[in-house]
């Protein structure tokens, strides 16, 4: 394993989102088989959507997943920090609400 490899792992570092923050999609999200009772190829979410970050979980102990519940269709989507826009901070480089606190 190389050390670009090593880079990629996002889950060394605190999450992008934090439960609560409101978020906007930056794409549009697909379903890939993964999504219950829905066909694949279904758009689960539109670019632009808002929604809520309602938790935060790791997938392949490599990467962060949102659970966001998207306002408009209601429905809970699992999303990654590259799909995903805050509306609660003005700047990408604005410090976490993490680091606000200390």
């Amino acid at each position: 394993m190389g050390l670009a490899r090593e880079q990629e792992i996002e889950i060394r570092a605190a999450p992008c989102f934090l439960p609560g923050e409101k978020v906007r999609a930056t794409k549009h999200v697909k379903n890939d088989g993964t999504y219950p009772r829905r066909e694949i190829g279904d758009v689960l979410v539109c670019k632009g959507e808002v929604g809520y970050v309602r938790d935060i979980g790791t997938f392949l102990q490599q990467f962060y997943i949102y659970a966001v519940e998207w306002v408009d269709s209601g429905t809970l989507v699992g999303m990654r920090a590259k799909e995903l826009v805050s509306l609660d901070r003005t700047a990408p480089d604005t410090p976490s609400l993490e680091e606000n606190a200390q």
